[in-house]
């Protein structure tokens, strides 16, 4: 079940951490990254947004343990097709609401935005290389 947790200005969209709601699936911890990734990108596309729109995110870990795994599912989902790779940042949390292992959330631009550019691209283009 997708809970729609988004707010769209003309600048942003803000996407505050979609888990997976209880009864939590059985599966690995990359299963239930992926089901997370699933809500954003549920979230965002209703909010006029997609993943490769992501600016910014941030992970909730309850144990760094698993950091490799959820990166190799994050890393699957973020910086594809051509998109840079948005600012993340990990957080080790104590727990998460009802249960969960991991939560991502997320900053993206707006459906009516230009595209997304990476720091490099974008001081080509005001430097002029």
């Amino acid at each position: 079940m997708t809970e729609l947790r988004a707010i769209e200005t003309k600048d942003a969209c803000p996407v505050a951490g979609p888990y997976v709601h209880p009864p939590l699936p059985p599966g690995t911890i990359a299963y239930k990254t992926s089901l997370c990734i699933a809500n954003l990108k549920a979230i965002l596309s209703a909010a006029g947004s997609d993943i490769s729109r992501v600016v910014k995110t941030t992970v909730f870990l309850t144990d760094m343990k698993n950091f490799a795994e959820v990166n190799g599912e994050y890393e699957k989902h973020f910086g594809v097709r051509g998109a840079p790779k948005p600012a993340r940042s990990c957080v080790a949390v104590h727990q998460l609401p009802k249960g969960v292992e991991v939560e991502i959330e997320c900053v993206a631009l707006p459906g009516g935005v230009g595209g997304v550019q990476s720091v490099e691209e974008s001081e080509r283009s005001v430097l002029g290389h």
